[in-house]
């Protein structure tokens, strides 16, 4: 099977867990900037989710790029990813509620820590399927930020019973060391 079907349900499911989430942003109930003070975690909370949003499917993009044909195990694996991620609004306007409290902020970690590990599973289901040589085979490789982001995402997981606050401020790190697109596809595709 070629990979247009699931990149397109994968876009369309992406586009709607953005959409829930700027819907839970909510009009300030008055016209000065000090209204606006309610709303900033919130509001906080949707960027990082947002960017996070955006982290997977632009990488999804690129590694779907790679790949020239998918079986069940891929499209199964995908699904999982989309599950995971579509659990991000909730996750994210809990944080947004409650930005001081502990059962929030792990929880945000542990759907962070639950998609990179059904990303990890994708990858190895695309490989298994298409075999060693095949191009995703090829750009992936060994990735220090893959083996580093799930460690963080427990510390932070962690770290929420400590000090919530520093729990997000690793999930935000973690965020900005992914920002930049994973470049490794490209390069394997270009054979470097």
């Amino acid at each position: 099977m070629k990979t247009g079907r699931l990149e397109a349900f994968s876009d369309g499911v992406l586009a709607i867990v953005i959409t829930i989430m700027v819907l839970e942003l909510k009009v300030p109930h008055g016209s000065d900037l000090a209204a606006l003070r309610p709303v900033v975690p919130v509001f906080l909370a949707y960027v990082l989710s947002f960017v996070y949003v955006g982290i997977y499917w632009n990488n999804h993009h690129h590694l779907f790029h790679a790949t020239k044909e998918i079986g069940g195990g891929v499209l199964w694996a995908n699904l999982v990813l989309l599950f995971f991620l579509s659990l991000i609004p909730v996750v994210t306007a809990w944080v947004g509620d409650h930005p001081h409290a502990s059962w929030p902020a792990a929880l945000y970690g542990v759907v962070l820590l639950l998609a990179a590990m059904a990303w990890l599973v994708l990858e190895r289901a695309i490989i298994a399927h298409e075999g060693p040589r095949s191009g995703v085979a090829r750009a992936v490789g060994r990735s220090l930020k893959e083996k580093l982001s799930p460690v963080a995402y427990g510390l932070g997981i962690a770290m929420s019973f400590v000090q919530p606050w520093l729990s997000e401020l690793i999930y935000a790190g973690v965020a900005l060391a992914w920002i930049i697109p994973d470049r490794r596809v490209e390069r394997g595709l270009r054979g470097e």
